[in-house]
């Protein structure tokens, strides 16, 4: 059992890399690591359509890294939780570190 569920764990950080793979996503995510956002404004910043960013957007909830609310007709999306920002943060400064 224990190695069950260590095999689904690393299962789970491989997903999250794949979907942390896709540059429009890693962008996504750093404008949602300032304020959280709806379709449209996130659109209209990254210069694509609605349809596009409700599709990553859709890929990153799958994952488990940004959620939505709903405020009236008006879908609200932001950082899941602070572990994402923590785990952008640290690719961020590996990356400044290695470059």
């Amino acid at each position: 059992l224990h190695k069950a569920i260590r095999r689904q764990r690393q299962m789970c950080i491989r997903d999250r890399f794949k979907v942390l793979g896709d540059p429009t996503r890693i962008k996504i995510l750093e404008l949602l690591s300032h304020e959280d956002m709806c379709v449209s404004n996130i659109a209209e910043m990254l210069d694509m359509t609605h349809s596009a960013i409700s599709h990553q957007l859709r890929q990153l909830r799958h994952a488990q890294l940004v959620k939505f609310s709903k405020s009236g007709k008006e879908v609200i999306y932001s950082l899941d939780d602070e572990h994402v920002l923590t785990l952008f943060a640290q690719a961020l400064d590996h990356v400044k570190h290695k470059v």
